[in-house]
């Protein structure tokens, strides 16, 4: 490749990031038209820019990882962020599940996989406070499922305030998964709401088994609201190897980390 290309491939890789900051997503169409190239190299594009500029890969387009920080996502756009990957937590997350179980799950796309994962299991009570996971579970025959009340998050799906909460506190869970929007060394296990905030530290406290289940995009990473500290936690399920200093501190925690596998 020529100098000259190099520089015309770099120019528009600068655009694409530019209209990535500006407007959080775009998908392999738009970087088509908007730029006039290929399919195959608006994909390359996309390839570098994950490498080298913090872009997350999404179904059909990206996201500048930069962009979640900004504002809560809705479920349906975390649904098209690292699916993949966020299924082979799932799995992971499944496997730790036996018979007999009760289980609780929060809201989240993660979670929201777990929830697919063990529909076929048998004898496992799921307490969850959020409206699509219960109706994931409802038509399956070995999976009760205990839905706490409360008034919904539309973002989330998430049952949440005094409802929620005075029915989690008459339950023991077992082994309780949560998902978050973030996790770092500093701040914890946190999230963008306040109600999700507070259901999700009282269902960690009815819990014997505290597991957080997150991708890699979110570690590192602060939201407003802190759930608990990371040493609250027994276990963390994630994708991707850790920082070192985080890793040592969970450690230090006696804070088990299972790597998912990304061939599951």
């Amino acid at each position: 490749m020529s100098e000259q290309e190099l520089s015309k491939g770099e120019e528009r890789r600068s655009r694409i990031m530019n209209a990535l900051k500006a407007h959080g997503r775009l998908t392999i169409q738009e970087i088509i038209e908007k730029f006039h190239c290929s399919e195959a190299t608006a994909r390359r594009d996309l390839d570098v820019l994950v490498k080298k500029e913090g872009v997350i890969r999404t179904i059909g387009g990206a996201q500048w990882e930069g962009f979640t920080g900004h504002r809560e996502a809705s479920f349906q756009e975390k649904k098209q962020l690292l699916w993949l990957e966020k299924e082979s937590i799932a799995a992971t997350a499944a496997a730790l599940i036996e018979e007999g179980d009760v289980i609780g799950l929060s809201g989240g796309t993660t979670t929201f996989l777990i929830a697919k994962a063990i529909k076929s299991k048998r004898n496992i009570t799921v307490v969850t406070n959020a409206v699509n996971i219960a109706m994931e579970l409802a038509d399956s025959e070995g999976v009760q499922v205990v839905l706490t009340g409360g008034v919904m998050r539309k973002n989330s799906f998430e049952l949440c305030g005094p409802l929620a909460e005075k029915v989690v506190e008459d339950l023991n869970i077992g082994k309780m998964f949560l998902g978050a929007d973030g996790l770092s060394l500093e701040h914890g296990i946190t999230t963008y709401s306040e109600l999700e905030a507070q259901i999700g530290r009282l269902l960690l406290k009815r819990s014997r088994t505290k597991i957080a289940v997150l991708d890699h995009s979110k570690v590192g990473k602060a939201s407003l609201f802190g759930i608990v500290p990371l040493s609250s936690l027994d276990i963390c399920v994630t994708d991707a190897v850790l920082d070192p200093e985080l890793a040592s501190a969970l450690a230090q925690s006696k804070v088990t980390v299972y790597l998912a596998d990304q061939h599951t």
